[in-house]
């Protein structure tokens, strides 16, 4: 497994801040001042000498990461066609890599703003370290597919073949398949003193084609686009027979079957060879937001100007002719480091064909979400009534094992069909554009239910997406808010005010994930439906500061970032310090995304010397080191990686054996905790509070199968025993829990 050591500079003394390239930028000063930058935070000094070594580097921790997701497509135990299912979420990863984080570190070097990572390395450092891990990944990745997906496909008469495998039949069935469906979208851009060399989109696939002119015998370059809007891997037999359970199934990549028909786009000329590129572009968005007169209108200009970045990463067929490469290396402008040879086929994001294809045995059993336990009040009723549940007690959700669309679809749907609910308020990160969510919220303003949707219309990639829908919105009469300039709305929101008796209750939904019903089938995460008084206050206390001006708002519950998130959490770190110090019971207990952040770090370290446990459990990157003696032998980081997305934030502390436990949308990340809006909610029922350490239990015991990382910074896998057998799937440990507890009333 690739793993990166961090360099050993000379120690140096106390708490360093060497915030990274990105570390404790403030936000820009926003219009009205509607929000207040984070606040300064000021450390006690760690005990001992240690310098930038006790981070980890980023950028490496994140490759690493990739590694583990690698790993689970390795896994010879694990169902073949999701192992593939895999190998397209590396490849993914890689390019959204690519794309942000050494398109971001490239531009910065470029422009002289690059500083040393918290780590310690120089940018040239960083890039080099980079390229090095990048190189060595990309190649295991390839390798994995051909070596071992590939052969194990073949022995469940599934195959990706090229042209001269197939019979004569097939290749005039594929023939009349390409002049029908393909050869019209094609177009050939031929390179000549009259024609520029073209313009390569980022990751598009293309064909580097070398064509001779008989007559003259000159030979000329010319670049076919492998048109993405169809399928990448193209049934042989036809879809009905890919989709048949059991039957063999051939694929063959698309590009191929152009390559084979390439002299029909150069009639007269002759087809010398050809190769399969693909290049990666800068497409990060640079928004100035204050100089923005509307940041709709900006967004959508960036969005144009993102399609032109600069390449960041050319990747290659291994068999490509050294002048074909010299001539896109130079027309590219792209530096030799960043040119990768591989094996054919490029870009394993195509494989999905084949993912899909029918054949139960070699996918994950099929999961039905049950509705969750603390709704099933009424076992008569067709459909839990949320509001009527929540009054009684707060709702714990943990998705996917307890159902969307019973419960937070559920909510919004009820709100947008009850007469007696006048308002609701939402704020959106990602969703899809047939989303129930946002018919039900259309439904309601449609109803004269007073509506806001707090959309962010900068979340990456999906930013086209989000302006769609949000003009949707618009049209419907939905108060649409864009939110704070200078900060990203991450938290996950619903607020709904419904009229009782005399009297306006609210409602609440807070959560870890995004109101996405799609994604909420495999991401894992969290929520409450509560009307609880204070917390709904704040929320709505959120909203306001959100859409209007309260830069100086005050919240009695919930955590919001960028004001008041980390200096909350450290001061509950300080807490279990001196909990302990003081003999009563201490505990710190993580679980998130990333962990990045140096003061909340260091704020951990500052515990583990003070002799307070703490755990971690990280999805991707992780910069603290664990187990380092003097600074971290009581800290513990595992991972887990799975069928779902781990994307739950859980923040537990032993609070003297009263536990205080908090859920929200925030990472240990600079982005979240100084340039984002975010909300962590305490959780106050003590059944969740038990379920939620419970969770800790679980994937921290040595009896699951997770991933360890080390002092060194090296990531081991724990999958089976001493005695060869495999140890706890965790997640398959919560769909089990949902399947026993399906007939089982609320006790």
């Amino acid at each position: 497994m690739a793993a990166q050591r961090s360099p050993e500079p000379a120690p140096l003394t106390g708490v360093i801040h060497i915030g990274g390239d990105i570390a404790k930028i403030e936000p820009a000063k926003t219009r009205g001042d509607r929000i207040e930058k984070s606040e300064k935070i000021t450390l006690p000094q760690l005990d001992g000498e240690f310098g930038p070594e006790r981070f980890l580097d980023r950028e490496s921790s994140w490759l690493d990461f990739n590694t583990r997701v690698l790993e689970l497509a390795e896994d010879p135990d694990l169902f073949l066609l999701e192992r593939l299912n895999f190998l397209s979420i590396v490849a993914s990863n890689l390019d959204e890599f690519f794309m942000v984080r050494v398109a971001g570190l490239k531009r910065r070097i470029a422009t002289g703003l690059a500083v040393p990572s918290a780590a310690g390395l120089s940018p040239e450092e960083q890039m080099e370290a980079i390229a090095e891990a990048a190189h060595r990944l990309q190649k295991r990745h390839a390798m994995v597919f051909h070596e071992q997906v590939l052969p194990a496909l073949a022995e469940h008469n599934i195959q990706v073949v090229g042209w001269n495998d197939l019979e004569p039949a097939a290749k005039a069935r594929l023939r009349e398949e390409f002049f029908r469906d393909i050869f019209p979208i094609l177009t050939p851009l031929a390179v000549d003193p009259a024609h520029p060399f073209p313009y390569i989109s980022g990751l598009s696939l293309n064909l580097a084609v070398l064509v001779r002119n008989p007559q003259s015998g000159k030979e000329l370059f010319a670049r076919v686009k492998v048109p993405d809007q169809l399928d990448r891997m193209v049934s042989v037999d036809g879809a009905r027979a890919a989709n048949t359970s059991g039957a063999p199934a051939r694929f063959i990549p698309l590009e191929t079957i152009i390559a084979e028909h390439l002299d029909s786009l150069f009639p007269g000329m002759e087809v010398v060879e050809h190769h399969a590129f693909r290049v990666t572009r800068n497409e990060d968005l640079e928004v100035e937001e204050d100089d923005a007169e509307n940041l709709l209108k900006a967004l959508e200009k960036e969005l144009l100007r993102r399609r032109f970045g600069p390449p960041v990463r050319l990747e290659v067929e291994d068999s490509i002719n050294p002048a074909v490469l010299e001539l896109l290396v130079s027309e590219l402008q792209i530096d030799e480091s960043e040119v990768y040879k591989l094996p054919a086929p490029l870009d394993l994001r195509g494989v999905g064909a084949i993912v899909r294809a029918n054949r139960p045995a070699l996918h994950y059993p099929k999961h039905v979400a049950h509705t969750s336990r603390w709704l099933n009040t009424a076992e008569t009723a067709k459909e839990a009534d949320v509001f009527a549940a929540a009054r009684d007690h707060d709702v714990l959700l943990h998705h996917p094992y307890d159902s969307f669309a019973t419960s937070v679809q559920a909510f919004l749907a009820q709100a947008a069909a009850d007469p007696r609910v006048q308002a609701i308020k939402q704020t959106l990160y990602r969703t899809s554009g047939d989303s129930p969510i946002i018919d039900a919220l259309i439904d309601a303003a449609e109803a004269g239910k007073q509506v806001v949707a707090l959309v962010e219309i900068k979340a990456r990639f999906d930013e086209e997406a989000n302006i769609s829908w949000a003009r949707k919105l618009e049209r419907a009469g939905v108060h649409v808010v864009y939110g704070i300039v200078g900060l990203k709305t991450h938290c996950k929101l619903s607020l709904v005010v419904r009229r009782e008796g005399n009297t306006l209750r609210r409602y609440a939904h807070i959560g870890t994930g995004n109101y996405h019903p799609s994604t909420a089938r495999f991401y894992e995460d969290l929520g409450i439906v509560t009307c609880d008084e204070q917390i709904c206050e704040d929320v709505s206390r959120l909203f306001n500061q959100l859409s209007g001006y309260a830069p100086k708002t005050n919240y009695k519950s919930l955590l919001v970032a960028p004001r008041t998130l980390r200096s909350g959490l450290i001061e509950h770190i300080d807490r279990e310090i001196e909990n302990h110090k003081a003999g009563k019971q201490a505990r710190i207990q993580f679980k998130c995304n990333s962990m990045v952040d140096e003061d909340i770090i260091d704020s951990l370290y500052r515990a583990s010397q003070a002799g307070v446990p703490v755990d971690v459990v990280v999805r991707g990157i992780c910069a603290l080191r664990p187990g380092v003696p003097g600074l971290s032998e009581n800290i513990r980081v595992r991972s887990v990686l799975g069928r779902f997305l781990e994307h739950s934030r859980v923040f537990a502390f032993a609070n003297a054996g009263e536990p205080k436990v908090f859920i929200g949308s925030a990472d240990m990340m600079h982005r979240n905790l100084d340039r984002r809006i975010e909300a962590l909610v305490p959780v106050k029922d003590p059944r969740h509070i038990e379920y939620l350490l419970n969770m800790f239990t679980i994937y921290m015991s040595d009896e699951s199968n997770t991933w360890h990382l080390d002092s060194d910074g090296l990531w081991e896998r724990h999958a089976k025993n001493a005695d060869g057998e495999p140890l706890r799937d965790v997640q398959s440990y919560y769909l089990a829990s949902r399947s026993r507890k399906k007939s089982r009333s609320l006790a």
